[in-house]
């Protein structure tokens, strides 16, 4: 197709960070196609994601459920975000989130890179992409 790409979120690259997690990569790839990179993250009651940062802008959009995040500057800021809330992290600002405690929570990631770069506090495993490995899990 000429002046367009289509991708479809069942043919989308699939991450999964086991079973609390996994994310679908909907813009974006290793050749750096794109000048952004997007993702749907799907994640079950009560997942935690540990403080990290990324050189550049990313926006996280609340789809369904809800997420406080934990933003450090000046100390630690916290925001209780719900389904249509939306927030911008600036680079190299520290982020972390943990979602609902009672329901599944989906949110779109936005990354204006067109690598995605992840930089995470205390000894974080991640594989050669920035994908976090969860401990016992292999990334798919």
């Amino acid at each position: 197709m000429i002046g367009f790409t289509v991708r479809r979120l069942a043919q989308a690259e699939h991450v999964s960070y086991g079973p609390q997690s996994d994310l679908r990569v909907l813009v974006g790839d290793d050749q750096k196609s794109s000048p952004i990179r997007v993702a749907l993250q799907t994640c079950q009651p009560a997942y935690d994601v540990p403080f990290h940062s990324h050189p550049y802008t990313e926006y996280l959009i609340v789809l369904e459920g809800s997420a406080e995040f934990r933003i450090e500057v000046d100390g630690i800021q916290k925001v209780e975000l719900h389904k249509g809330d939306t927030v911008e992290l600036q680079a190299n600002v520290w982020h972390a989130f943990t979602t609902s405690a009672k329901e599944v929570s989906c949110l779109l990631g936005i990354h204006i890179s067109s690598e995605r770069i992840v930089n995470y506090k205390g000894g974080v495993k991640t594989d050669s992409r920035g994908f976090r490995i969860e401990p016992g899990v292999a990334l798919a």
